[in-house]
């Protein structure tokens, strides 16, 4: 898809952090390995997403300049069924428009550090994130790798001083300790928070724990809170 303005709910942060010049870009589309219940995407795309596919137009894309670009947010772009070329051609259009920061998240991010490399002179253009949802294993979260190997995969790349993050959204029922222990692990430079927006009835953790776990991870990163939360604090973040 061409560069879009993000004004939807995910990320309401890309356009905090750039002063309202914020957007997303998917030039790869289809079908997500993983397969979460919980993913968006399937409802507003209708179940029509179809096979994986880059779309070589979307590749001559202007990016622009000094933008805010979340690259990938409709389907993980990273997933091991992605062709590694088609990440090559798309890092290569984020390097050559090397004036915008570039977000990619994804719940495969060991793929990451094939990549990471390619921009080791100019790593503060890009951030690696990945999804944490809680410390357990629920069936709602489908056939995405194990959450310690994600914190492992971001820990790596913090240690090669990359610009790290970890967004624990939706955020389902976890065990404190447990959960905290492996976003400290990974030291990302923030932590993002939200609750599910679509009524899927996940299981869920109390008001008391979600501000438990605010409030440790202050103690050693930086915590974004979507306002979805809300509906689990009450507003009491």
């Amino acid at each position: 898809m061409p560069l879009r303005e993000s004004k939807g709910n995910m990320y309401s942060f890309l356009n905090e952090m750039s002063g309202g010049n914020g957007y997303t870009w998917n030039p790869i589309r289809g079908a997500c390995l993983h397969q979460c219940s919980y993913c968006y995407v399937p409802r507003i795309m209708r179940g029509k997403q179809g096979e994986l596919r880059l779309d070589e137009k979307d590749l001559r894309t202007d990016l622009g300049n000094g933008r805010f670009i979340f690259v990938g947010s409709s389907t993980d772009m990273w997933a091991t069924d992605v062709l590694g070329e088609w990440i090559t051609e798309i890092y290569c259009c984020c390097l050559i428009n090397i004036n915008n920061t570039y977000l990619f998240q994804t719940k495969n991010p060991i793929r990451f550090h094939g990549y990471f490399f390619l921009a080791c002179k100019m790593k503060e253009n890009f951030i690696y994130g990945t999804t944490i949802e809680t410390n357990r294993q629920y069936p709602c979260m489908g056939k995405a790798p194990d959450t310690n190997e994600r914190s492992n995969a971001i820990k790596y790349l913090r240690e090669q001083s990359c610009r790290t993050m970890i967004t624990i959204e939706p955020i389902l029922d976890f065990d404190l300790d447990d959960l905290i222990k492996l976003i400290q692990f990974a030291s990302p430079e923030w932590v993002n928070i939200g609750a599910d927006s679509q009524g899927h009835h996940l299981p869920e953790p109390s008001a008391e724990k979600v501000e438990a776990l605010i409030e440790r991870l202050r103690v050693f990163t930086t915590v974004k809170i979507k306002s979805n939360l809300k509906r689990i604090t009450g507003g009491n973040e």
